[in-house]
Formats: C-alpha cells, sequence, structure tokens
C-alpha cells in the first residue's frame, strides 16, 4: 500500500552536429549520481571511442557525436561512465536507428536531491528539475524510450535505505508522467560490491522488479573500482554499459 500512495503522491507533483536524414530514433536517460556520471580514467583506449550513430545532449542543450565524458555534472572529475558503450550497443541493436543519450546524472547527490524543487548545495543544481529540462529538451526529438539508473552510495546507511524503495518508486512514476509513457523501461544498477555497506541499497533494488512492472536490476558482479573503494574503473564502467544495454533490449522488447 505504501507504494501505491507513493506512486500517487509523486503524479504531483564541441560543435552542434549537422542535420542528417534518420530513419529513426532511440532516446534514453542516464540518470543517478556519479557512477553514472562517470569517474573512470579517460585513457588512451577510451578518448577517442564514438559512433556517428550516438549522439549526446551537451551542456548548452546541443546534440552532438557522443564521446567521453558523457556527463558535465563535476566537469573537473568526470570520466568514463555506462553511458556511451550502453549507446552504441544499443545503436548495434538498431542498425537503422540514431541513439540519443540525455546525461542527468549529479554526481553525490542522494535519492532526496531527485525529488521536484530539491537542491544540491555542492553542484548547485536542481537534480530532477534539471532533468526534466532535458526531458523536454529531448522530447522535441520524440518519444523517450529508457532510462538507465545507477545511484545510491550517498544512500547506504541503515536509516536511508529503509525508505529508498519507495522513493525510488515515486521516482519511477514521476518520470513516467514526464515522459507520458505509464510503460517506460526502467533499469536499475547495483551499487559495487566493494563496500559492505552498499549491500543495503542492492537488497532493496532486487524488490524492485516485483513491485513496479517494466523494470530490471543489473549486477555489477565481478566489477573493479578505480582504486578509491567507490567509483567503478573505466573498462568496468564499460563493461556495466553493455549490462545496461542488455537489460533495456529485454525491456523493449517486452
Amino acid at each position: 500500500m505504501k507504494y501505491l500512495i507513493a506512486f500517487a503522491a509523486s503524479l504531483i507533483c564541441l560543435s552542434p552536429v549537422p542535420q542528417q536524414k534518420e530513419t529513426g530514433k532511440k532516446i534514453f536517460l542516464l540518470m543517478g549520481q556519479s557512477n553514472m556520471a562517470g569517474r573512470g580514467n579517460i585513457t588512451a583506449a577510451f578518448e577517442n571511442l564514438t559512433d556517428s550513430r550516438v549522439l549526446m545532449l551537451n551542456a548548452n542543450n546541443e546534440f552532438i557525436t557522443a564521446k567521453h565524458p558523457i556527463h558535465f555534472d563535476k566537469p573537473k572529475a568526470v570520466g568514463v561512465g555506462p553511458g556511451l558503450t550502453f549507446g552504441m550497443n544499443m545503436a548495434k541493436a538498431y542498425p537503422k536507428d540514431s541513439i540519443y543519450l540525455i546525461p542527468c546524472a549529479v554526481g553525490g547527490t542522494s535519492i532526496n536531491k531527485w525529488e521536484p524543487e530539491a537542491f544540491d548545495k555542492s553542484t548547485n543544481t536542481h537534480p530532477y528539475d534539471d532533468a526534466v529540462l532535458r526531458i523536454k529538451e529531448a522530447m522535441k526529438k520524440g518519444k523517450i524510450d529508457g532510462v538507465i539508473w545507477l545511484q545510491g552510495e550517498s544512500d547506504s546507511n541503515p536509516k536511508a535505505a529503509a525508505t529508498y524503495l519507495s522513493k525510488l518508486t515515486a521516482l519511477i512514476a514521476r518520470i513516467r508522467y514526464e515522459t507520458n509513457n505509464p510503460e517506460l523501461p526502467f533499469v536499475v544498477g547495483e551499487l559495487g560490491t566493494f563496500r559492505k555497506e552498499f549491500q543495503l541499497i542492492n537488497n532493496e533494488l532486487y524488490k524492485l522488479p516485483a513491485l513496479v512492472s517494466f523494470t530490471k536490476v543489473v549486477t555489477s558482479e565481478n566489477l573493479s573500482h578505480k582504486g578509491d573503494t567507490t567509483h567503478f574503473d573505466a573498462p568496468s564502467a564499460a563493461i556495466y554499459g553493455d549490462r545496461f544495454a542488455k537489460a533495456m533490449l529485454e525491456l523493449m522488447k517486452k
């Protein structure tokens, strides 16, 4: 019952790419905190990784060819995240479509910052409200096809974890309302296995598919951190992008 209440309450609330002929579009939101934004080191192997059919919305609301870093939440810290390899996998799955990535993640944000009007002082942003503005910009291109979500490190304590699932459920409802798609595929990622307290959030994530339709949880098994026991290294972030894509494709087939 508490999840239904949360669902009801939630409803209240580089240079531009030249235009080219497209046979179709798939648009995806990248949401969460720093591991979605990407903190992996941009080595030579990742620096020039691109696909002409994978585009990203930059800080100036321009669609440009996607490359690392996809996000710009903390310019001095951003690096390799799962978004680009996710997008490149989706491009392979839809060879006649262009893939549009909408970066919305903000490092260091708890799920409480992903509510309307919530303000994040460290980045001087309103994570949810800013995401809505970017969603509206993206919807000028077409419908939103899915969301990938990686967040929870900031909520990895007993008190916050106890209410995490209801807040995530409400967030999904809000995003589906904003995108006018009650069946919008929503894929969430486990936190890394390299900190014991992260399992508090993972335990809540596992419950999501039974409560909310068109959702999936992807594993972080065998992924590594960059040495800080918090952020995935670049190779692991890329592998995570593959896993997000596989889960998204499974949901989209439904």
